[in-house]
């Protein structure tokens, strides 16, 4: 099969090794990057340039076309590309507003009966003051728009608070959600849609905090592991009950049927399940923690999902081992980043077994060097018969990568194994 890949981050990567993995698919990535080079032939196009890439890939035979980040699917790349007749992995611009507004995604957990925070959607100041006063600190000022994973504060300081709804309010489009705060541990899980059917890939967690002990800033993801040991029995088919499948059946009620990847992030309080947001992709990490367990065929089920022939696929095969991802941020992440530091060491990393590195904000240079161009450059991924084996493989190989002044998470999965919601 010939499948083209929309994205250049370490999502692509993670998911270009996927798709190609004991296969003989032909991959090509728009733009890609430099993993991605390694897996397939990067294309230069615009990833958010729809009619560009639907061309393309019709002029070349593509069978299927995967988009990865949440930009392509706002801007309508899968409405272009579905326009000429290729099967898309990525849900339609109307159906993306699951991610691309905040707003827009509780309007329709509401007409679903799902469980998540209560909120008040605000466009001035003086609703954002309302709404503060309303909730008990911690504050959680989101912004109603795309942020990079970068859009959530969640603090005691409720002059921070309200710096970070104003810094919204005034962004093109500008609009904020305020909402309760949700106490308990996090959970990511991956749903694949075709519309109708969903079946859930398998849970995560990720850490969003830019320094140990969730202190810092929120980033887009400094790392990841899966499974949760201590994620109760039933987890995931709950999710799927009262989450996925609701959603998805209200988004084909609405007339925007939602075929791609929903992304649940969920919160696991005292009360029950409740969701925090909904992305319209793939998670990053989270990715590159999951797909490495998969055993199932990854390109079968994405083009299944994408024809509608979901009912067709037979339950998926997950490995036994666990697996941890630790990403190496560039110097000053997640502000501004010093970008163009020389990386090495990767090909020692990757000598440790079940050792793999994830390229991200990374390209080659004139000389061929891979450097630093983003802020999150690296993921670190380890594969062991235990979290805690993963754990050990991923930090020892952390410590054979080299990029000047770069910081990462020390610890990342440290302890999961004995925790018991």
């Amino acid at each position: 099969m010939k499948i083209l890949l929309v994205g250049s981050g370490g999502r692509e990567h993670a998911l270009a090794r996927a798709l190609v993995a004991g296969t003989t698919h032909e991959l090509y990535c728009a733009p890609g990057n430099a993993g991605t080079a390694a897996l397939g032939k990067n294309i230069d196009l615009d990833q958010t340039d729809g009619a560009a890439i639907a061309q393309w890939a019709r002029e070349n035979s593509v069978e299927l076309v995967v988009i990865g980040p949440e930009a392509p699917l706002i801007a309508g790349v899968a409405d272009a590309v579905r326009a000429v007749g290729i099967p898309v992995f990525g849900p339609n611009a109307d159906a993306a507003q699951l991610e691309g507004s905040k707003a827009f995604a509780k309007n329709v957990m509401a007409e679903a009966g799902v469980a998540t925070a209560d909120c008040f959607p605000c466009h001035t100041m003086a609703e954002v003051e309302r709404a503060l006063t309303a909730f008990q600190p911690p504050y959680v000022v989101k912004n109603d728009g795309l942020a990079a994973g970068k859009g959530v504060v969640v603090t005691e300081d409720l002059a921070l608070a309200r710096e970070h709804a104003r810094a919204c309010l005034e962004a093109e489009g500008g609009a904020v959600v305020i909402e309760d705060y949700l106490d308990g541990p996090e959970i990511s899980l991956f749903c694949i849609s075709d519309g109708k059917k969903v079946i859930p890939l398998a849970p995560a967690q990720d850490y969003k905090r830019a320094f140990n002990g969730g202190e810092g800033p929120n980033t887009g993801g400094m790392g990841a592991y899966s499974p949760l040991p201590w994620l109760p029995s039933g987890f995931t088919e709950e999710v799927v009950r009262d989450v996925a499948q609701p959603v998805i059946d209200t988004m084909a009620k609405r007339g925007t049927p939602f075929v791609g990847l929903l992304y649940c992030g969920l919160a696991h309080t005292a009360a029950g399940i409740k969701v925090i947001e909904f992305n319209a992709r793939f998670g990053d990490p989270e990715t590159q923690v999951v797909l490495p367990r998969l055993k199932t065929a990854l390109a079968e089920v994405l083009l299944a999902a994408a024809t509608g022939q979901l009912q067709q696929v037979p339950p998926l095969e997950w490995s036994d081992q666990a697996a941890v991802g630790v990403v190496i941020a560039a110097e000053g992440y997640p502000g501004a980043v010093t970008t163009g530091g020389k990386i090495s060491g990767i090909a020692m990393a990757e000598m440790i077994e079940n050792v793999h590195v994830i390229v991200a904000g990374a390209r080659e240079n004139a000389a061929g060097e891979l450097v630093s161009s983003g802020g999150r450059v690296l993921c670190v991924c380890a594969l062991g018969d235990s979290v805690e084996q993963a754990r050990g493989r991923v930090y020892e190989a952390v410590e054979r990568v080299s990029l000047r002044r770069s910081h990462h998470r020390d610890d990342i999965a440290d302890g999961v194994e004995g925790v018991c919601f």
